[in-house]
């Protein structure tokens, strides 16, 4: 594996922000161990905020915590499977990131 996909693998990462990053920087040449984790961390991202948004409005301070909890959870497995140059998928929700944003590429 080469170090620049690891890197934008990790950088993935990074908040949203740094998953769009990482998809721009992805273009050429295209990693497949980048994409596969962009993939993942642009889902996560996503599902954090969609259902941060939902929370707000209809969901109690509990509902709050458990939301993080999944999400940190989930992000440290990503993660640690981006720093250790593994293409793990995050449980339950993985297979769906990966079929659902295949215009990552």
């Amino acid at each position: 594996m080469e170090k620049q996909a690891k890197k934008i693998a990790i950088i993935s990462y990074i908040t949203m922000v740094g998953a769009l990053i990482a998809i721009s920087m992805n273009n050429e040449p295209k990693y497949d161990f980048a994409r596969y984790h962009a993939r993942q961390a642009f889902g996560l991202h996503l599902t954090f905020i969609a259902f941060a948004i939902f929370i707000s409005q209809w969901g109690g301070p509990y509902a709050g915590y458990g939301l993080y909890l999944f999400y940190i959870v989930l992000w440290g497995y990503g993660f640690s499977g981006a720093i250790t140059g593994k293409k793990q998928e995050m449980p339950i929700v993985g297979p769906l990131f990966q079929k659902w944003f295949t215009f990552i590429s």
